[in-house]
């Protein structure tokens, strides 16, 4: 087993969701299968499409997940999925730049005259070592371990000691379910703005914390991954009411609610226009894929 980075465009398609499916050709079959059973990091191209002129990309690494298997596309010849854990999957905190402050995240990508080495980087599979594939993980989950240190600092004012040389691996970390859950939590907030998507309401607290939470679509009890495609941000009473199947969401992005389920007043709440509140970033609004989960196995309309 070995870390890889799996370069994916903008907009996932159906075929191709990063939670749930990598496809590729022939040409990567072997780095993928020595990627089986370990982790990978997720790259944006520039490209946001297969038109060679397409422009959007950020050109950074932006998830991490670990690939359970392979398997063939028997709809096109030559090509591969790679069957992706996606309870594993977790989106970056921030978003991560292939290159920053004169360094390469990947050593294989720089020549020695400290250009960038285009054929290495056109490789949509690439294997990473132990150690680059740590540092960028580390650099995208830098807000929320950052906040994990401040926590730790102010839990014991005054009597705060500096960690130790040693630091917990950080895939060891990204396992855990608090770590996971603060994680969503930061990444749903941002893409929502700190606004729920259903009633519109942005509420926040005297301590300055925004009273909107991160409910997950797909449920984790259900294997749903941990992505903000697969969450919404919702405030107390509606994320109740969502998980319970009380009201739900169309494809077109319409507020759904189960007939004689949901009281007049509860109804009021809801987004007059009867849609709902969708990120800026078109990459990050809900999937059709987990939508339909919902609808199909939780909804009780």
């Amino acid at each position: 087993m070995t870390k890889a980075v799996f370069t994916t465009k903008v907009t996932p398609s159906y075929k191709d969701l990063p939670e749930r499916l990598y496809h590729f050709p022939r040409t990567y079959l072997n780095y993928v299968q020595q990627a089986v059973g370990d982790y990978i990091v997720y790259y944006e191209p520039r490209r946001s499409s297969a038109e060679l002129s397409s422009r959007g990309g950020r050109q950074a690494y932006f998830a991490v997940a670990r690939v359970d298997s392979v398997i063939e596309d028997h709809t096109l010849p030559d090509h591969f999925f790679a069957i992706i854990d996606g309870s594993t999957y977790l989106d970056f905190d921030t978003a991560v730049p292939f290159f920053e402050h004169d360094e390469y995240y990947e050593s294989a990508l720089k020549k020695d005259d400290g250009s960038t080495n285009k054929g290495a980087f056109g490789r949509a599979v690439r294997l990473i070592p132990d150690d680059e594939f740590d540092r960028i993980l580390k650099a995208g989950f830098a807000p929320v371990l950052g906040e994990n240190r401040a926590s730790q600092e102010s839990a014991l004012p005054g009597f705060y000691e500096p960690p130790a040389p040693f630091e917990r691996p950080i895939v060891d970390m990204m396992v855990s379910r608090p770590f996971r859950e603060r994680s969503f939590m930061h990444n749903v907030r941002a893409a929502y703005s700190n606004r729920c998507a259903i009633t519109g309401l942005r509420l926040i607290n005297g301590g300055g914390r925004p009273e909107v939470q991160a409910a997950h679509i797909q449920p984790v009890a259900s294997k749903g991954p941990d992505s903000v495609r697969n969450g919404l941000a919702l405030s107390g009473t509606v994320h109740w009411m969502f998980d319970r199947g009380l009201i739900s969401i169309g494809d077109d992005y319409k507020i759904l609610v189960a007939k004689n389920h949901v009281p007049d007043d509860a109804v009021r709440l809801l987004n007059q226009s009867g849609l709902i509140n969708l990120p800026k970033d078109q990459t990050l609004h809900p999937n059709a894929y987990y939508l339909k989960f919902h609808r199909d196995q939780v909804f009780k309309g």
